[in-house]
């Protein structure tokens, strides 16, 4: 006996942690291998983020997940939902920044009878899964409006916001949330200023710096729908020598943000974490309920906290998060639209 379970061990179908006690390493399948497509959005860090988690737990649960990539593309988004209806998977995660291609996408899944979790973007039939847009907006108004108090006693001359029009009215949400918050804590007469970011570095980089180029200097508070669009903002203020004129708040906590919040010489006072690391586990955990055919609301809200250079630490210690967030550039970023 003890020969065949030393090579069952040697084998790896056994393990022993301790003592004389043996635990297998083989889990029986009591139920059917659900087959599950995600499209997943692109390859910036926040997507990476939420790919992993999604197939560290598919893994878990022994599913089979069929990857496509949207590549920011509505034409690539529709080519990849037609592919996962013909591979007939029995779920479908989407995540794709398009509003105005939810009800093609829709159309395509319910005439095949797939059931759609949407990532960050609601489509119509789907469960949503992502954050609460307008408490995000009005989180990251409340820290800017505490920053203005404390740098400035409160006397701003311009709020700017950076928007992203194409995921359409509920990511808005962010950018309106922050908008009332500040009007309704800050008094006064200032210019309010929004520009279509696209959520990229690059885009926001020029788009602000042409706008401070000609416009004379004013105490600027920044908030962007995501950390890239305001990493972009201050970039440009800094090229032209007026860093110390703006305070900025992101959404996201990339890793990008999570460098610059640890530089000492920031002027970014935080981001709002929505921890796209942890989406995996919901999400799946979503898709099992949903196959099992249990009941499941329309909207699930991911956890957000406000990570500030005070205590990145405690939510994002350097220790476990280094790799990750030294190997961001913020000088050459891919395209990022959400997060």
């Amino acid at each position: 006996m003890f020969r065949i379970l030393k090579t069952l061990e040697q084998e790896g179908l056994l393990r022993r942690p301790e003592g004389r006690r043996y635990l297998s390493n083989v889990n029986l399948l009591t139920q059917k291998r659900f087959r599950i497509g995600y499209a997943s959005e692109t390859t910036d860090s926040f997507s990476e983020a939420v790919t992993q988690g999604i197939r560290w737990a598919a893994g878990r649960h022994q599913i089979d997940l069929i990857e496509v990539e949207n590549l920011y593309s509505p034409k690539v988004a529709l080519r990849n939902a037609q592919r996962l209806v013909q591979q007939k998977v029995d779920l479908a995660i989407e995540f794709q920044v398009y509003e105005r291609m939810g009800s093609q996408l829709a159309a395509l899944y319910e005439q095949a009878a797939i059931p759609v979790i949407a990532i960050e973007i609601p489509q119509p039939g789907a469960i949503f899964f992502g954050i609460d847009n307008y408490r995000v907006g009005q989180l990251a108004g409340k820290a800017l409006v505490k920053a203005a108090q404390q740098y400035w006693h409160g006397e701003i001359d311009e709020l700017l916001l950076l928007n992203l029009e194409v995921a359409g009215s509920l990511p808005h949400l962010r950018i309106s949330g922050a908008e009332s918050a500040v009007r309704s804590s800050l008094p006064g007469s200032y210019q309010i200023l929004h520009l279509d970011s696209r959520g990229e570095m690059e885009r926001s980089f020029e788009l602000v710096r042409r706008h401070v180029q000609f416009s004379p200097k004013r105490k600027t508070l920044i908030c962007g729908v995501n950390d890239l669009a305001v990493l972009g903002a201050l970039r440009a203020f800094s090229e032209v020598g007026r860093s110390n004129l703006c305070l900025a708040l992101g959404v996201g906590a990339f890793p990008e943000a999570r460098r610059e919040l640890r530089s000492p010489q920031t002027r970014m006072i935080g981001s709002i974490a929505t921890f796209p690391e942890r989406y995996g586990d919901n999400v799946i955990q979503i898709a099992l309920d949903v196959l099992q055919k249990k009941q499941v609301p329309p909207a699930v809200y991911a956890p957000i906290q406000l990570i500030t250079p005070q205590n990145i630490d405690q939510f994002y210690p350097s220790t476990l998060f280094a790799d990750a967030d030294k190997e961001s550039s913020p000088r050459k970023l891919p395209a990022t639209r959400l997060g």
